[in-house]
């Protein structure tokens, strides 16, 4: 991808975001309220320049409906300060990472699982009702191996944030690079990943990433397919037309501005019904020199763009 279709210059961001802030009114979080989606403000958008609980405050202060949460900071803020944030704010804890990894060794799972009840606890004390982790795409091991593997990890995973009342959002990854990187292909297929998570319990479902919908040739049929029952997030970007061979992670461009069908998208998860954070990710997208407010704005901006003509915002 060419560097001209990578980055738009910083006076045309400041350009876009003010024709979109004022068509559509910065600062009201009055949309979604019809479909239950809303959006929540990702660290995609801020590059890192913002920390916690500072970025739960530029999400209220640009007009986000919610937050993506980090979870060690607002864990050593403690249950009631954080509490407090978002009653302050009037916005919504909307997921958190999962606090381990299930896809290395033993010892690291056991050591993160041992953990996750508190982790858990706290999530649900600060009514953030959702973590989100990344499906492995390909590995050193062989497929039917490590299925196995996941399988037991996930399931026992499951069943510590059911008692807390915690869902798991599985992220699938479609594009070709990942799939290919590793010796053995692993689970990328939507249907595949759903399967996979019905397996693992009633509280496991998908991150529906829509780069990795569309990179891994899902279909809106899909997204029927799984239901409001098992989606439990949403990220949300856009991607230029380029081959499978090459596609890359961190060449997202902003929604609206590629080829994914958005509106048909969203039009999808409002029919199926679902309720819930949709987070803007549009990974290398935001300008280095673009400060985390004007990353945050034109995020919301953008998005909200493509979901009116959805008619979900």
């Amino acid at each position: 991808m060419s560097q001209a279709k990578q980055h738009m210059e910083r006076r045309d961001f400041i350009r876009l975001s003010a024709g979109l802030g004022a068509a559509i009114g910065l600062g009201q979080r009055t949309w979604g309220a019809a479909t239950g989606m809303y959006l929540s403000l990702n660290g995609s958008l801020t590059g890192g320049k913002v920390e916690w609980p500072e970025f739960a405050r530029l999400a209220a202060r640009v007009g986000y409906g919610g937050t993506d949460v980090n979870l060690a900071a607002a864990r050593k803020a403690g249950v009631d300060s954080t509490r407090a944030l978002f009653a302050e704010l009037k916005i919504k804890a909307s997921n958190a990472n999962l606090p381990l990894n299930f896809s290395r060794d033993q010892e690291s799972f056991e050591r993160g699982l041992a953990d996750l009840d508190e982790e858990a606890k706290f999530a649900a004390a600060i009514d953030c009702p959702t973590f989100l982790a990344v499906f492995p795409p390909a590995s050193q091991t062989p497929k039917a191996e490590l299925r196995k593997t996941l399988k037991e990890r996930l399931t026992k995973t499951g069943e510590i944030l059911r008692r807390s009342n915690i869902r798991l959002g599985l992220e699938f990854l479609g594009p070709l690079h990942f799939r290919t990187s590793q010796p053995y292909e692993f689970i990328w297929r939507m249907d595949e990943t759903l399967e996979f998570a019905k397996e693992c319990g009633p509280n496991v479902g998908l991150l529906l990433d829509v780069w990795h919908w569309y990179h891994a040739g899902a279909t809106l049929a899909d997204i029927a397919a799984a239901g409001s029952a098992r989606i439990f997030h949403v990220h949300l970007s856009d991607c230029v037309k380029e081959t499978p061979e090459q596609v890359r992670d961190n060449q997202r461009v902003l929604p609206g501005e590629g080829v994914i069908p958005l509106v048909p998208f969203f039009e999808t998860l409002a029919k199926i019904g679902y309720q819930g954070g949709v987070s803007p990710e549009p990974i290398g997208r935001i300008p280095k020199e673009m400060t985390a407010e004007e990353g945050a704005r034109l995020g919301l901006d953008t998005a909200l763009a493509v979901m009116r003509k959805a008619g979900v915002a």
